[in-house]
């Protein structure tokens, strides 16, 4: 019993590489600038589209 508490301890107590809980919180900051990106290239993107399509549409009636 005295070895798995020590074992326990050594666990917990170790501090090398990231936790869980550190790699949560990248893949959450991730996630978040991912869509704040996607959001704004997104409307961007439609803008442009119907800019292009209502120039199409005028070239062609005006023809």
């Amino acid at each position: 019993m005295n070895l798995i508490r020590n074992k326990l301890c050594a666990f917990l107590k170790d501090e090398n590489g990231p936790t869980a809980v550190e790699y949560a919180v990248m893949v959450a900051l991730i996630i978040v600038v991912s869509i704040a990106a996607i959001t704004t290239l997104g409307s961007k993107v439609s803008s442009t589209f119907s800019n292009t399509a209502s120039k199409i549409t005028t070239a062609t009636t005006a023809s």
